[in-house]
């Protein structure tokens, strides 16, 4: 497993996952999106629809609408609890991690060949000594990294189908998003389009 270290406590797995378990990954989250349907978050306050979809698995998931953000055990639409997280996922955190208890959330974004995620930060946790694992499956996606502060300097990389990167430590809170997909890079989604996992402890361990 390569790591490369992009900044103090950011670590790039390019290739983390290989072509047969990004589809197995895939098959996967099919049978989590049939349980817990894709749906658009909004904006806290204004009510403005995200340009990205959203889903969750795990004991909590993160969502957001008019009244804020938070994690929740439910399903915002259908109210019924996140499906378990995949084996495959559970297995990525503890390969990674390098923290001792179990995520509580895995939260997916599933972005259309438009789509985008301005600068932000993963704040909404309780715990941040744990790190945040991401793995991206489907079209490479121009990544933009920061650094605590909003006007920090920033860098990119290209994030590909399989790619992983953990953000812990020192670069817990840092700034990041999506600048754009590059439309056609990978054929493992069939309408094209990217998904994103990010494994989450929310909870401080008891």
């Amino acid at each position: 497993m390569t790591a490369i270290t992009l900044a103090p406590g950011l670590v790039y797995y390019p290739d983390y996952l290989d072509r047969q378990a990004q589809e197995q990954l895939l098959q996967s989250l099919r049978e989590i999106t049939r349980a817990a349907p894709l749906y658009t978050p909004r904006m806290p306050r204004t009510g403005k629809p995200f340009s990205v979809r959203m889903t969750n698995c795990g004991r909590l998931g993160w969502v957001s609408d008019i009244d804020g953000y938070r994690y929740q055990p439910m399903h915002p639409e259908t109210g019924e609890p996140w499906p378990v997280m995949p084996d495959q996922v559970m297995q990525a955190w503890t390969a990674m991690s390098g923290y001792p208890h179990p995520p509580d959330a895995c939260l997916i974004n599933f972005y259309e060949p438009s789509a985008r995620m301005g600068l932000h930060q993963d704040k909404d946790e309780e715990e941040f000594d744990a790190p945040v694992v991401s793995l991206s499956l489907g079209d490479t996606a121009l990544f933009r990294y920061g650094g605590l502060e909003r006007k920090d300097p920033t860098r990119s990389i290209r994030l590909k189908s399989g790619d992983a990167i953990v953000f812990g430590g020192p670069a817990r809170l840092i700034h990041h998003g999506i600048d754009r997909l590059i439309p056609g890079s990978s054929d493992l989604l069939p309408q094209g389009g990217r998904l994103n996992l990010t494994l989450r402890k929310v909870e401080k361990p008891l």
